[in-house]
């Protein structure tokens, strides 16, 4: 099982407007939650996001793609920028870059990702057109850790959000926001708080002792 402090430092990842982030930042007023955000980091400047964070006097970095001569150099350049705020737990939200191997080396395992679809079904940047389209009746939202595939990273948590016959990708994608906000402000909550443990492809947030 991982190891925990009382409140575990929380680095978020985002490229836009920053709602799943003010989520979480709005539980993590509440006394016991587990986790505080140290620090922001953007791959783009103009993101909504900084504004909130900095709002709430939460240090902010910008680690943009076009600043560099290539792609190594900007995966090198957004550990170290995650680096300097030491965090335990770091969360992508609505990040839209995948991590190289310096992030995911330096914090394998502790990177916390959300796709709206129930994975492993739908996977990708069309999870819910995809649903749409295959005719599904439940999709929602995964929260999972990342790793070096597109969404194939172990699941941490899932919702399910029922598909109408008249929805829209867009009618659809704006319920599933709604839950996978309030899910992975949970799940980051019981993470800090109760740790997890990985085996293989298995994660148990809290506790082993006593199941099967």
């Amino acid at each position: 099982m991982t190891n925990r402090s009382d409140t575990q430092r929380l680095v978020v990842l985002i490229s836009g407007a920053g709602s799943t982030m003010r989520a979480v930042l709005e539980a993590s007023v509440a006394e016991g939650y587990g986790a505080r955000v140290v620090g922001v980091v953007s791959d783009r400047a103009d993101a909504a996001g900084l504004d909130i964070a900095r709002e709430a006097s939460i240090p902010t970095a910008v680690v943009d793609l076009s600043d560099f001569p290539d792609r190594v150099a900007w995966d090198e350049a957004l550990v170290r920028a995650i680096e300097v705020f030491e965090p335990d737990l770091v969360l992508c939200a609505g990040f839209m870059k995948l991590l190289g191997e310096p992030t995911l080396s330096a914090y394998g395992g502790r990177i916390v990702n959300t796709h709206p679809a129930l994975l492993p079904s739908y996977p990708g940047a069309h999870g819910v057109r995809d649903a749409l389209a295959n005719g599904a009746k439940i999709t929602g939202c995964t929260v999972m850790l990342v790793d070096k595939g597109v969404d194939t990273g172990p699941i941490l948590s899932q919702s399910a959000v029922e598909v109408w016959d008249n929805d829209t990708e867009d009618s659809l994608h704006e319920r599933i926001k709604v839950v996978e906000r309030a899910l992975v402000a949970q799940t980051v909550g019981r993470m800090a708080r109760e740790g997890w443990t990985i085996v293989g492809r298995r994660v148990t947030i809290g506790s082993t002792e006593g199941t099967a």
